[in-house]
């Protein structure tokens, strides 16, 4: 039996209305083989968090670039703890201060992708750091 696909939600959360980067990485991801999720725009913390469980999926891209990433990055591991979820691997791109990058990644964003990133690099990353959940 082949192993299933990776899983990715591409997520735009709050009221940021910019999405181009977040299409383009659903294409380069899907261009990969991967199997995708796009929420569209203005997704809460908790609308994002229930997709996520109902279509299984094994990684959440957040993408934000009107700078609440402070607040809906955080709230959004809250949720997946609550929830029971936690394996699910979360990573966050856009306009996004390098200071703030340490902090994210303390609570468990496991990568940051700011502007500039080649779409490869990010590709590799998934492919290297995200197995499909339950797999092992």
């Amino acid at each position: 039996m082949a192993e299933r696909r990776i899983r990715v939600m591409v997520a735009k959360p709050g009221l940021d209305g910019h999405d181009r980067g977040a299409r383009v990485i659903a294409r380069a991801f899907r261009d990969a083989g991967f199997e995708v999720v796009y929420t569209g725009l203005h997704q809460t913390p908790e609308e994002i968090v229930e997709a996520a469980i109902q279509e299984d999926v094994d990684m959440i891209g957040l993408s934000s670039l009107a700078g609440a990433h402070r607040f809906l990055f955080p709230r959004l591991m809250e949720l997946l703890k609550e929830k029971g979820v936690e394996d699910i691997v979360v990573c966050g791109g856009g306009i996004i201060p390098k200071d703030d990058i340490p902090k994210l990644k303390e609570m468990g964003i496991k990568e940051i992708f700011t502007p500039g990133t080649p779409l490869n690099q990010i590709v590799e990353w998934v492919k290297e750091n995200v197995k499909p959940r339950g797999s092992g």
